[in-house]
């Protein structure tokens, strides 16, 4: 889940993009809060969804206005994410191993290859989760960065149609051939088509290609009013329902700052930059509320609303107190906002 940035000239810092980074995984601890609190909010997974745009949109502005070698680029998002990563991975198997996860069944496969971005069926459940069950959607951000690493490799030109025919090429796959391979059922999904979704807007915003304020705004409120739709009339939804939603979302909010209307608002862009600590450590938060409500008779409500904040506040700790740190002592190659989407 990437940083925001502009092409040279222009501010560094994409409030619009932090904003949506937040709304994303705000979205996405709503939707597990309800889950442990006995209420449905189904759609706040669709935040997945934002990210995945979010990140190819970032990766392509990234390489368009810095030039990198595909290993320097590969180095840098392995810093980026891989560290705080491996940490939270490395408590939930603590924690199995201490008996405070009584669901989760450990292997040594399944917990290697949840270190290592592998898909493979876990042994609690029998899906396709790592160890950390949000770690699912790094899996695609890793191998979209190693798909695109690769194709940086290439003629410049030749970045986005390679990009394009790959992920096109493995969907293509996936609906002609069944398998029950975990690499196979993970990387054909059209899922992954918002990652070259999201490259695609980046290259029409650096051309200047973005719609006027007023269109934007329609882009917006209508992904929004969609997401809310969904949601509020329990419609199935999935990539082919969200994917698009999030497109306009992101292509929208692009453009209106572009227009130079989107105000800097503190709040929303720090839970912007914490985002990926949010994502990753709110769940354990929120197990604990939930349990701690249960044993209290603690109304429905009022667990749902105490797992979000603390969801929420867990998150925000894990960035100050470990990703910063740890971004730093990695000698600031990477700055504080561009952050894995």
């Amino acid at each position: 889940m990437t940083g925001a940035e502009r092409p040279a000239g222009q501010h560094n810092t994409l409030y619009g993009i932090q904003y949506l980074r937040a709304f994303a995984a705000l979205a996405v601890v709503v939707f597990h809060a309800a889950e442990r609190s006995g209420f449905a909010f189904a759609i706040g997974a669709a935040g997945v969804d934002v990210f995945f745009v979010i990140s190819g949109f970032i990766m392509w502005v990234i390489v368009e206005r810095r030039p990198v070698s595909p290993g320097r680029f590969l180095i840098d998002r392995i810093r980026r994410i891989v560290p705080i990563y491996w940490l939270a991975t490395a408590l939930m198997v603590a924690g199995g191993l201490a008996g405070l996860f009584p669901n989760l069944v450990l292997t040594a496969g399944h917990v290697l290859a949840s270190f290592f971005f592998v898909p493979l069926p876990s042994p609690s459940s029998g899906g396709l989760w790592p160890v950390l069950v949000q770690g699912w959607t790094l899996n695609y951000e890793m191998f979209f960065y190693v798909v695109f690493a690769a194709c940086l490799a290439l003629p410049r030109s030749f970045l986005l149609p390679a990009m394009v025919l790959v992920f096109v090429g493995l969907v293509a796959i996936g609906f002609a051939v069944e398998s029950s391979n975990p690499l196979i059922v993970t990387y054909t999904r059209p899922i992954i088509l918002e990652f070259v979704a999201g490259m695609l807007i980046g290259r029409l915003w650096l051309a200047g290609w973005v719609p006027n304020a007023f269109a934007s705004l329609v882009l917006i409120v209508g992904a929004l009013v969609g997401f809310a739709l969904i949601g509020i009339l329990r419609l199935p939804f999935d990539e082919w329902t969200c994917g698009p939603l999030a497109c306009a979302l992101v292509y929208g909010t692009a453009a209106l700052e572009t227009r130079g209307r989107v105000p800097r608002l503190r709040l929303p862009a720090v839970l912007g930059d914490a985002s990926y600590s949010i994502y990753l450590w709110h769940t354990f938060a929120i197990s604990v509320v939930a349990k701690a409500g249960m044993m209290l008779g603690l109304a429905s409500w009022l667990v749902l609303l105490a797992s979000f904040l603390v969801g929420t506040l867990a998150g925000l700790c894990g960035y100050y107190l470990i990703e910063r740190p740890l971004l730093r002592g990695a000698g600031g190659m990477l700055k504080s906002r561009n952050m894995p989407a």
